[in-house]
């Protein structure tokens, strides 16, 4: 009987040794994907951040001194050129970015972006950007009657914050382009920790204050 149990006891140790050699292996595979996975997510944010300011350059030189803008506006200024549509500035943040076309990652890692169906700064109805949440760390520090303002070729136009919310990212009433108005809405992962796991959006409203808007309402 005791010969049984010693048997039994020395074909079981196999089984154990094997076990812990799978959760080995299972434990470096898990820390070999971790580590690639950072390097990848490093090296975008580093081309991301090189990317922008090779941008800001471009802009600098496209768009010269800023000036205010005029009453009307040839149409064949508001469209993109070399994928860069206008620039946006925050005083209080001292953030400045070249903003392009479009709002999918591969622009984001980049700049941030103008949401393609929404208006161009100076039209009636809202115009919308998105941002990284990584390039717009201090984001939520903005408060109510905080500047923000949109350079673009034809002149500068100047918005003032009135609110902020938290949403789902399936809202659709927080990025609204036919309404009354001159509106600028920013957006961005929330929260900002998560980076690419966030699960929800932070909104910034905002009215434009200068020039003064002619035509209070959409047309």
């Amino acid at each position: 009987m005791h010969a049984r149990r010693a048997y039994f006891r020395r074909a079981a140790a196999p089984s154990k040794t094997t076990g812990g050699r799978f959760f080995s292996a299972l434990w470096l595979t898990c820390l070999v994907v971790g580590l690639v996975l950072l390097a990848d997510f490093a090296y975008g944010m580093w081309n991301g951040v090189s990317e922008q300011h090779h941008l800001n350059q471009v802009w600098t030189s496209q768009a010269g001194a800023m000036r205010a803008a005029p009453k009307t506006v040839d149409p064949a200024l508001k469209r993109p050129v070399d994928g860069v549509d206008f620039a946006i500035r925050v005083p209080r943040l001292d953030y400045f970015a070249a903003v392009k076309e479009g709002v999918d990652r591969g622009v984001l890692y980049a700049s941030p972006g103008h949401y393609p169906a929404t208006r161009w700064p100076g039209d009636p109805g809202t115009v919308g950007v998105a941002a990284h949440n990584v390039y717009w760390i201090n984001f939520p520090q903005l408060a109510k009657g905080d500047e923000i303002d949109l350079e673009t070729r034809y002149g500068v136009y100047r918005y003032t914050v009135v609110g902020a919310e938290i949403v789902n990212p399936d809202n659709r009433t927080a990025l609204v382009t036919d309404v009354n108005g001159y509106h600028l809405t920013l957006t961005t992962c929330w929260p900002l920790w998560a980076g690419a796991f966030a699960t929800q959006r932070y909104v910034i409203h905002a009215d434009q204050a200068w020039p003064v808007p002619l035509r209070p309402a959409y047309t």
